[in-house]
């Protein structure tokens, strides 16, 4: 096919890109020797990642003959294989098979835990806890090595503000300041200090860039954006990750300003390595190069000649690099030597981790046993599971419950251990879940729990095969949808308190799996509805990847427990909340719309010229005509069973100047009956400035632990960062002006101080 990609683009694309990044690595003599001693063949081969199947698969292709191709030395590294033998075996064609001996990469999709899976990224982040996140992924870490695996596709620090995308449960949310700061404990957690420890592993942050956006909230489809959004809002979570010294980065599947992630130079290259200093090597999504000829880009030779001059390093699974390159050096499109520093970042990310010195450190067959589903590894995914959970409302404080209650425990969730792990565990083994109902049983003994089904998932069976792509997430029962209701009712009947598990099923959210629809299916809302008329107290325990949709459910008079996918451990960790063991402590980091109209929707929007008034309606103002412009749930909201009282803030100067932190006090203050953790949060609102600020940003928190009655001072500081902005012209400034501080347990905080910066 003739390369339809325009020669003065090829030749652009090309311009000085080898040899001006390499002066920016350290030369390690190992590689630079081996570099020397390798042919052009072999060297593209290192750019080669392929999957021989067996895990899951996020496209339609499979690579083929890819033992031979490591024989060939064409293959830099594997992933969707698993286990310190076949681990061993694959190392060995490699280090024993090939002119060369280089080792390979294993990677491996890791997103919320390993074997011990955690609460979906969504859940987790609702914890507010860095040093928790910084566990799981630590321990991730250790298991997947355990079982062979040295280089992890996570995190996904992507921003997102539509619930309407999938992948939103894969992320932190809304908030490019919390999401940095998660962003950094999971790189600490997967690489600590020493990539050479059999425990660590290489970390990936991705989709570089903006795949949070996407329009519509559908996947994979396009993202367009000023730079002055995307420095301010949805680059920082990927620059902290960069900060905290993450290896590898993967590129997206969108398009940046019309150009597709994996070809664009201008991420690539002028941002990602001349801008931010990056001297680690960056990976295509799966397929992304091939993907780039439906975006219109030119034929596979033509996309792989523009990705790798692009800076992308390394094809997933597509093989454009192994079957092209070579025919573009050839005729003058792909400099050699560009192919040759995409090959020495993998093998410098090769030597970092030790594989040079041992290929088998990874296949250890002794420490699955010892390392993976561990007793101890799966106390932390109970701990952070509970601490995951947002109380939503608390119809009556009827929560906590007794743990000598009557109770009917009802839903499609309920007992179903196919819909706990949540999307993208593809390590996980659903069936050593404990679901809800022996979670009841395993935390209060001594309650009377009887069980009904109540109602499927869904009853569109042509909505289900979607779903069931990964296996069963959405069973329909062979009794009538009447009689699964008729059943929970009698079972209602006979008990004092009504708990019904509710939502979402596991791969309703997560990749290829967006919603126009984000409501709480039909099925399920006539039997929430039937049990609330029953006039008993009713708990909805809600399971989603997603914030819903669910303005109906909280007018109803039921107490709601969102518990988004909780892993391993979902009914120990939801019997512990529920029976008072664990007070909630969770807060949202996405905000909940009333309904899907008013998405996009996040608490760091900016005012308008004609703000809605607060009282009466008023025409010729930014408001809807159905309802109002304010969320159903804020971000950062969330309920405990205690209450918490804030007063007496303080700041330490009235008068600030340019590079000086501001130190912020408030008293806090446990009002309730039950001991608790407030997680206090601080919002900045620059008053006046060049270009119209946010109404208010996040700029902190801290977890606050009070016992009943008692009062904490509570001291945050912002640093001289944490007053700055990029401006029109990109540049990180603070501006000389009035500042707004606010405090409170959500973003919807009035405790308010001001200080001036000089």
């Amino acid at each position: 096919m003739k390369n339809t990609l325009p020669k003065l683009l090829l030749f652009l694309a090309i311009a000085s890109f080898g040899t001006a990044v390499a002066q920016k690595q350290q030369a390690i003599p190992e590689v630079e020797a081996l570099l020397k001693k390798m042919t052009l063949e072999e060297k593209i081969g290192q750019l080669n990642l392929l999957t021989p199947g067996g895990g899951v698969a996020t496209g339609s292709v499979v690579s083929k003959n890819v033992e031979e191709k490591i024989k060939a030395g064409n293959v830099g590294g594997l992933f969707g294989v698993s286990g310190p033998d076949k681990i061993r075996q694959a190392q060995e064609i490699a280090v024993k098979k090939t002119r060369l001996g280089i080792p390979l990469l294993i990677g491996s999709d890791i997103i919320h835990g390993y074997k011990t899976t955690f609460p979906i990224p969504l859940g987790l982040s609702s914890s507010w806890d860095l040093e928790l996140i910084e566990k799981t992924a630590q321990v991730a870490a250790k298991e997947a090595t355990a079982d062979g695996i040295n280089w992890n596709f996570s995190p996904m620090v992507d921003v997102s503000r539509d619930p309407r995308w999938g992948r939103i449960s894969e992320g932190a949310g809304e908030d490019p300041y919390l999401g940095s700061q998660i962003a950094k404990a999971m790189v600490h957690g997967y690489q600590q200090t020493d990539l050479t420890n059999e425990a660590t592993m290489i970390a990936t942050v991705k989709h570089f860039a903006l795949y949070g956006a996407a329009e519509a909230g559908r996947d994979y489809n396009t993202t367009d954006m000023s730079r002055v959004k995307m420095y301010n809002e949805y680059l920082p979570p990927y620059k902290a990750a960069l900060d905290a010294g993450v290896a590898s980065v993967m590129s997206s599947f969108n398009d940046v300003d019309g150009v597709p992630a994996s070809g664009n130079k201008w991420l690539l290259t002028t941002l990602l390595r001349e801008q931010w200093g990056f001297d680690g090597f960056v990976v295509s999504d799966y397929t992304s190069v091939n993907e780039m000829v439906a975006h219109g880009m030119g034929d596979l030779q033509a996309v792989s000649a523009l990705s790798i001059n692009a800076g992308l390093d390394m094809d997933m699974v597509g093989e454009g690099f192994l079957t092209t390159l070579k025919k573009s050096v050839d005729e003058g499109n792909v400099s050699e030597e560009t192919i040759t520093q995409a090959c020495r970042r993998i093998l410098v990310a090769k030597y970092k981790l030790g594989l040079f010195k041992d290929p088998y450190k990874y296949s250890d067959s002794k420490r699955p046993k010892r390392d993976i589903l561990t007793a101890e590894n799966r106390q932390l995914a109970r701990e952070a599971a509970r601490k995951s959970f947002v109380l939503l409302k608390n119809e009556n404080n009827i929560l906590p419950l007794a743990k000598n209650a009557n109770i009917a425990l009802i839903g499609p969730l309920a007992d179903n251990k196919n819909n706990m792990l949540g999307t993208w565990a593809p390590t996980g083994d659903p069936q050593l879940s404990i679901p809800v109902l022996q979670g009841l049983k395993n935390v209060a003994p001594n309650a009377k729990i009887t069980y009904a089904k109540g109602a499927n998932i869904s009853n569109d069976s042509a909505f289900a095969k979607k779903v069931n792509v990964f296996g069963p997430r959405i069973e329909i029962s062979e009794q009538t949808p009447e009689t699964l209701l008729k059943e929970a009712l009698a079972t209602a009947k006979t008990a004092d308190i009504i708990v019904a598990v509710v939502g979402e099923a596991t791969e309703m959210s997560g990749e290829a799996a967006s919603r126009t629809d984000i409501t709480i299916p039909e099925s399920q809302k006539v039997l929430i509805r039937a049990l609330a008329e029953t006039g008993k107290p009713l708990v909805l325990v809600l399971m989603s990847g997603r914030p819903l949709v669910i303005e109906e459910e909280l007018a109803l008079p039921v107490s709601i427990l969102q518990v988004w996918h909780p892993g391993i451990e979902a009914g120990n960790a939801i019997a512990d909340v529920l029976f008072g063991d664990y007070n909630p402590s969770g807060k949202l980091t996405a905000t909940w719309p009333r309904n899907v109209g008013q998405i996009p929707i996040y608490h760091s929007e900016k005012n308008t010229g004609r703000p809605a008034p607060t009282a009466a309606f008023e025409k010729f103002k930014s408001q809807y005509l159905d309802v109002p412009n304010a969320p159903l749930l804020p971000f950062g909201f969330g309920l405990s069973y205690t209450s918490f009282a804030y007063k007496n803030i303080t700041i330490n100067k009235k008068e600030v100047a340019q590079g000086e932190p501001v130190e912020i006090q408030v008293d806090v203050t446990n009002t309730g009956d039950y001991d608790g953790t407030e997680i206090v949060q601080v919002y900045l609102h620059d008053v006046v400035r060049t270009l119209a600020p946010p109404k208010r940003t996040l700029k902190g928190f801290k977890n606050v632990f009070l016992k009943k009655g008692e009062t904490k001072t509570v001291t945050l500081t912002l640093e001289a960062d944490d007053l700055k902005f990029y401006n029109g012209e990109l540049d990180f400034v603070a501006e000389a002006g009035e500042f707004e501080i606010f405090v409170g347990g959500d973003s919807n905080a009035s405790l308010k101080e001001t200080f001036t910066l000089n």
